[in-house]
């Protein structure tokens, strides 16, 4: 046997693969993973959130966290729509007999439009909406719309999901940078088709209570059609409420079609909105 002195092979360490397709590979696994991962939790949620007692929700949940909102800041008084607001709540919510809150409507001074269902029974309204709705029925069936999410509780699935994953982004030590995004930016698209459904629903039970307090449901989707589409490049103010809200001409034809089965009729006087 002879000896025939050789440099090692230097691309036995060289992937074959073009470095390029290694790339997406990796961030195809990373999204899909997260994907993966959002759907898991969001079922979890699912599964738990209907044995989390609405008695055991409101006491974790007072609202005293959000006085700050309405105007109890030192110096500042409250939007004088605020009674208003929370009137009509009222009004609302007592054809839903059974519900298990004690509904509070919050008026939050802020610019951007936007209606959001807190745990605990808290519905906050911004000024910016208020100073966009033209009529009572207009407001009514945002109000609505956010009863129908706690109906279905979908406050609450959408509170423990965001913590869960949260929380499970931390664990693993994904707490920043691009891999973070990336986890949560495929996340949100696994977590479409739920907020679809649940938008859904909240629309269809809202325009119901509009229909039990006026006895039709006309004026209802008409601060809806005179949001721009979202597809039509959204002013930066009207963003966030279209990204909680999405709006489309789909959405409003559901509107019109959930009616029509129901019966509720698109005629009837629009109330103007008062002041205070």
């Amino acid at each position: 046997m002879s000896f025939d002195p050789a440099l090692p092979d230097d691309s036995v360490n060289v992937s074959r693969t073009h470095p390029v397709r290694e790339a997406l590979v990796l961030v195809a696994g990373i999204a899909g993973i997260g994907a993966g991962l959002f759907v898991a939790i969001a079922l979890a949620v699912d599964l738990l959130v209907p044995r989390v007692p609405p008695q055991l929700e409101s006491w974790l949940f007072d609202g005293s966290w959000l006085s700050v909102a309405d105007g109890s800041r030192e110096g500042e008084a409250a939007d004088p729509r605020s009674a208003v607001v929370d009137d009509l709540l009222m009004r609302l919510s007592a054809h839903w007999p059974d519900h298990p809150y004690a509904f509070r409507a919050v008026v939050l001074e802020e610019d951007e439009p936007n209606a959001m269902a807190f745990p605990g029974g808290v519905i906050v309204v911004t000024s910016g909406l208020l100073d966009r709705v033209e009529s009572e029925n207009e407001l009514a069936f945002v109000l609505g719309h956010e009863l129908g999410h706690y109906q279905h509780r979908d406050h609450l699935r959408g509170l423990g999901r965001g913590l869960a994953f949260g929380l499970v982004m931390t664990a693993l030590g994904w707490g920043g940078g691009g891999t973070a995004r990336l986890f949560t930016f495929a996340g949100l698209l696994a977590g479409r088709g739920f907020e679809r459904d649940q938008e859904a629903a909240a629309d269809a039970f809202g325009l119901g209570l509009v229909d039990a307090e006026y006895g039709h449901v006309a004026g209802a989707a008409d601060f809806f059609r005179r949001l721009p589409d979202p597809n039509d490049g959204v002013t930066e103010r009207i963003a966030s409420y279209l990204a909680t809200h999405p709006v489309s001409a789909e959405r409003i034809q559901a509107l019109s079609r959930t009616a029509e089965e129901q019966g509720w009729s698109a005629l009837g006087p629009v109330i103007p909105l008062a002041t205070e």
